[in-house]
């Protein structure tokens, strides 16, 4: 995941775009490690477009 938002902001932050930093977030707030928070948050959107 790129660290670099692109001119666009971090997601947590009321940007459009998603870097390390946001699963970092992601991880700290839900107490899991950034790996876990990555696996989840790829497991949520393949359920949401139909892919699982």
């Amino acid at each position: 995941m790129p660290e670099d938002d692109m001119g666009k902001g971090e997601v947590s932050e009321g940007g459009g775009s998603i870097t390390e930093e946001t699963f970092r977030k992601i991880a700290q707030d839900w107490k899991m490690s950034v790996e876990d928070a990555k696996k989840n948050v790829l497991e949520l959107l393949q359920k949401e477009v139909g892919e699982s």
